[in-house]
């Protein structure tokens, strides 16, 4: 079956017209360690997404913390959160001064405040940023695949008038990603009408994170949803999963959100590469003695070994981030992500 996917530069370029510039009003609240949202002279907060604040993941965000405390001697505060705005803004006013943002996040963080740069990023499997990438996907139940199939092949054609499922409006693969390729193939001047009920979509559904957004597609209430592997890892498996027709099922242990929806299967009638995403930091909170001394502490073999930073996806522990053959974290800076900064038009 043909893979409908795109290079790093393409995708964005299908994405760019529907990706909002400016962020709406914030009203959910970070959720910090000890209460506090502002950093100081002696404390450094970060600040996570809400793929990443799911309780499974707290050894993860701990050993991350642990790291840059380390390294920095600063306390550090652990902030989660349930909306990716809230995120985006928290680093970019400098309520948090680090950050593990999906790349279009990050752009949009740092189009508000040029202090906001990227730290590294995680590699792919030959331990470079040759493929630093990942996969979103728009995946529909696989008993109702066969209808998103033209002459053996998946196609986007069939889904107009469907219920879709995004993770968030700000999502890289959750929804800019997959609304930008929707857009082209039925050449439409935005993804505004994507993004709201009862438009080209009969009603779209927001799953707040990429489990969210897979929960609402394996309970009956999305036909189509939005959401990446590097997320999901944990919860279940892929097969063939760079390819449309990718599966991702469920795990018989899995736990919640997906512990009522175990054993699913689910195929992709589209896939896509993305850059992977950065950990960012606004300077104007951190020296840069302090963001070479946690750029160095990253970029360790001992930190690349470490089980709760890059696990593989079948190991039990819940890890921070995928491994897969020579995966670590590895020194970018803000040029990386230049095909974003392009298709955004900064």
């Amino acid at each position: 079956m043909q893979s409908v996917k795109f290079g790093k530069k393409l995708a964005f370029a299908a994405s760019a017209a529907g990706i909002a510039l400016t962020l709406a009003a914030c009203s959910n609240p970070v959720t910090g360690a000890n209460g506090t949202t502002n950093g100081s002279d002696k404390t450094i907060s970060v600040v996570f997404l809400p793929s990443d604040s799911a309780k499974e993941a707290d050894a993860a965000r701990q050993a991350l913390t642990k790291e840059i405390r380390q390294a920095t001697g600063k306390k550090v505060v652990v902030q989660t959160t349930t909306d990716y705005n809230v995120a985006i803004q928290s680093i970019a006013s400098g309520k948090s001064q680090i950050a593990l943002l999906g790349p279009v996040g990050y752009i949009q963080a740092h189009q508000q405040n040029k202090n906001v740069v990227p730290m590294v990023t995680y590699s792919g499997k030959s331990g470079t940023s040759k493929d630093a990438f990942y996969h979103s996907y728009l995946m529909v139940p696989k008993d109702k695949a066969a209808g998103y199939q033209a002459s053996g092949t998946y196609s986007l054609k069939n889904i107009k008038g469907q219920r879709i499922s995004y993770v968030s409006n700000t999502s890289t693969s959750g929804f800019a990603i997959p609304a930008g390729a929707i857009q082209k193939e039925f050449k439409l001047k935005s993804t505004d009408a994507l993004a709201q009920s009862g438009q080209f979509f009969q009603k779209v559904l927001y799953g707040g994170s990429h489990q969210g957004s897979a929960v609402n597609l394996f309970k009956g209430d999305a036909d189509v949803a939005a959401f990446d592997d590097m997320d999901l890892l944990s919860y279940g498996k892929f097969t063939n999963d760079s390819a449309a027709g990718a599966t991702f099922t469920v795990n018989a242990d899995a736990p919640a959100p997906f512990d009522a929806v175990r054993g699913k299967k689910s195929v992709a009638i589209a896939t896509y590469q993305v850059q992977n995403e950065p950990l960012a930091v606004n300077k104007s909170g951190v020296s840069a003695s302090d963001i070479k001394k946690i750029t160095t502490a990253l970029t360790s073999s001992r930190v690349a070994n470490d089980p709760l930073f890059f696990a593989p996806a079948e190991a039990k522990t819940h890890s921070l981030l995928p491994k897969d053959g020579d995966t670590k974290f590895i020194k970018i800076s803000d040029d990386w992500y230049k095909p974003t900064h392009d298709i955004l038009g900064e």
